[in-house]
């Protein structure tokens, strides 16, 4: 069985497959971006490992952004 080429898809399957990187690409870097920003003390577990894990895709970034972060306790 041979691997298919771009041109072998359909015009919608590379639209679908265009949107979910896309996608993907997002989540991504919303997780990163929020890491980075977001203290030490309300990320649960090691930065690194969570940095690490948002490049396992489609899981990592949605994962951090789940369970990877505490609450932010209200201010006022």
């Amino acid at each position: 069985m041979s691997r298919k080429r771009w041109a072998d898809y359909s015009q919608g399957q590379q639209a679908a497959i265009i949107v979910a990187a896309a996608v993907e690409l997002a989540m991504t870097a919303v997780a990163l971006r929020d890491l980075a920003g977001r203290p030490a003390d309300q990320v649960r577990g090691p930065r690194w490992a969570w940095a690490l894990g948002c490049f396992v895709q489609p899981v990592g970034p949605v994962a951090y952004l789940a369970f990877g972060r505490k609450p932010v306790p209200p201010q006022g």
